[in-house]
């Protein structure tokens, strides 16, 4: 009998463990969706009406759960002005709104999280904050100038990060865009085989 109860609650924790795994894996796919989505809507795409045409999705890594990471957030006491590089030689200007630190691969990384100027005026973006990154893909699996990650303000002293939504800036399919370029502070000295691969 005690073998048995033993054998269902082994179960039923595997059974959860799937269910949550399946559940992470359908709001990836959403993000997919969305993205894709907007790749071919003309009110929103950076893409030509021909590319929009020709445009079959975006290429993706597998998703993989190692990529979700909950980082330590340490929020700035005070506002730090960085100004940001674009691709057309302007400067956009955010502050460094905290620094997340976590661990993969067995390494430890810490990465500053930016926050819009012009954006935070905006209700929409009020709380939005911004990840630009560059990893050991750029240039052969991903796109050159690295990819972003979109945020939220978090309650607490963690953030999530993951890089299953990491998406490329518009100048990796358009030019004519002004792209933030990931600072030398946020490189991941390792490959980041998650979220959105070279554009097509």
């Amino acid at each position: 009998m005690k073998q048995f109860l033993l054998l269902a609650l082994l179960l039923m924790g595997l059974s959860s463990r799937l269910l949550a795994q399946e559940d992470y894996k359908s709001t990836i796919l959403e993000f997919q969706r969305e993205l894709n989505e907007e790749y071919k809507d003309p009110d929103k795409s950076p893409l030509s009406a021909k590319q929009q045409n020709a445009f079959g999705g975006h290429s993706f890594f597998p998703i993989d759960e190692k990529y979700h990471v909950t980082a330590k957030f340490e929020k700035l006491p005070t506002q730090s002005l960085f100004q940001m590089k674009t691709t057309a030689n302007s400067i956009a200007n955010y502050d460094v709104y905290g620094i997340a630190t976590f661990t993969l691969d067995g390494k430890e990384f810490r990465l500053n999280i930016y926050q819009s100027h012009q954006l935070r005026k905006q209700d929409k973006y009020k709380d939005y904050l911004f990840l630009p990154f560059t990893d050991q893909t750029n240039g052969e699996e991903t796109y050159g100038g690295g990819r972003y990650m979109g945020l939220t303000i978090p309650d607490g002293d963690t953030i999530e990060l993951d890089f299953n939504k990491a998406y490329n800036p518009y100048c990796a399919y358009a030019s004519g865009y002004a792209c933030p370029i990931p600072p030398k502070e946020n490189d991941i000295q390792v490959p980041i085989r998650a979220g959105v691969m070279i554009g097509k």
